[in-house]
């Protein structure tokens, strides 16, 4: 794609809610992870790849945790892994490297004002609540999920289910905002259709892609799609 060009929404069931990934269509923070577990690795004697960052993508904090304590022949548990981790990752946040995507407060507070928002992370629980505390979005979700608060992460449907769960909602009934291939295979198979904003520097598969109802550039136009999804009354109006 080029331009603005948007692939056109191959669904015509309108939802009642949406469900957002955080990293890579609110926050850009993909990078920062990635430097993260490449440290972590580095002071342990491990290289870390490319390879490693596509497997790990969309895992929950349990389980990256416990892959990067493995492939590093680390003896320390997978929670105290984890800790490290995302103790930099706050750092970062703490340092503004952390920061929201253009567009997407207004994707948020413009979305969240037609209908019912929820967040879908694979983040762990306490950096989801700092990225959206020092943003002032948190009243903006009616409810927020860490992948770590259910069975399984991303590809896997869950954290998708628990969100619609959670908002007294069924997958069917949600549209999901996902950035990365994982992401959309578990919106995707929890039933939700799906408006994928890939990630240059970690674009999905194109087989992943082929899961999206709608494939969009920026927050800027997921968001203008969002709300012609959510509401006839809005449909055809500029940004």
């Amino acid at each position: 794609m080029t331009g603005s060009q948007v692939t056109e929404p191959r669904s015509t069931n309108r939802p009642r809610a949406v469900v957002f990934d955080m990293d890579g269509v609110l926050v850009e923070s993909e990078h920062l992870w990635e430097r993260m577990w490449t440290r972590y690795a580095a002071r342990h004697g491990h290289e870390w790849s490319a390879r490693d960052t596509a497997t790990v993508q969309g895992m929950s904090s349990p389980e990256w945790s416990a892959y990067l304590g493995r492939v590093c022949g680390s003896s320390e548990p997978a929670s105290e892994i984890e800790r490290a981790v995302v103790d930099d990752m706050i750092a970062a946040l703490d340092d503004g490297e952390i920061r929201l995507l253009d567009g997407a407060r207004e994707m948020v507070t413009e979305v969240s004002a037609t209908a019912p928002i929820a967040l879908a992370s694979s983040a762990a629980r306490r950096l989801i609540d700092a990225v959206l505390d020092r943003n002032g979005l948190t009243g903006h979700f009616s409810a927020t999920v860490s992948s770590a608060e259910v069975p399984r992460g991303k590809p896997s449907p869950d954290v998708y289910t628990e969100a619609a769960h959670r908002l007294g909602l069924t997958g069917p009934d949600c549209a999901a905002v996902e950035d990365s291939g994982n992401g959309i295979r578990a919106a995707h198979a929890a039933g939700m259709s799906v408006v994928a904003v890939p990630n240059a520097a970690y674009p999905p598969k194109p087989e992943a892609l082929e899961a999206a109802t709608v494939v969009a550039e920026s927050p800027h136009q997921v968001r203008r799609v969002l709300l012609s999804l959510l509401s006839p009354v809005v449909e055809g109006e500029g940004a």
